[in-house]
């Protein structure tokens, strides 16, 4: 009876041994890495995007351009809870459709709203940058990071001021 139960139980764990190693098709730290990277690739697929230039690329002459009349703003003194909001205009001096993709603050108390159409060569468009003081306290430096089909790929615009402490003035950090 032993025997047959120790049998069943060395069988039983043979076949699922062999299962396990039928869906392995590359061993080693190479071959994890390379699953990995394909799992990476498949799941974040990189876009073509003709207007971003490569290291080594040449840059391209027809390539859309953000120009902005102010890119830093500095809203002075406020209170502690008020909230600012500053419009950053632009110009598309290039010689195609700007598209902007993503505005990105650098923190959640900064909110950014940017055209999701392309703006035309030659055309204005505007990025509304909102700033909520709840929370915050003296010298406040924010920054929004616009990605866009232009060269390079990111830019960057600023708003600054000081978050007063109630009516006490600054905040002593």
């Amino acid at each position: 009876m032993k025997r047959t139960l120790f049998s069943a139980l060395l069988a039983a764990g043979l076949l699922s041994m062999g299962a396990c190693n039928q869906q392995k098709t590359e061993v080693g730290e190479a071959g994890m890495n390379q699953a990995a990277t394909q799992a990476a690739d498949a799941a974040n697929p990189t876009v073509d995007n003709p207007n971003v230039a490569a290291e080594t690329a040449a840059p391209n002459p027809d390539a859309p351009v953000m120009t902005f009349a102010q890119s830093e703003f500095d809203f002075g003194s406020i209170q502690q809870g008020e909230v600012v909001k500053h419009t950053f205009e632009f110009t598309n001096t290039g010689k195609s459709p700007l598209l902007i993709d993503n505005a990105q603050a650098s923190c959640g108390c900064t909110v950014p709203q940017w055209p999701k159409d392309p703006v035309a060569p030659g055309a204005k468009g505007k990025i509304d940058v909102q700033f909520d003081s709840h929370g915050k306290s003296g010298v406040q430096n924010k920054t929004v990071t616009i990605t866009a089909n232009t060269q390079p790929n990111t830019t960057v615009v600023t708003i600054k001021g000081t978050v007063l402490d109630g009516a006490a003035g600054p905040v002593r950090q």
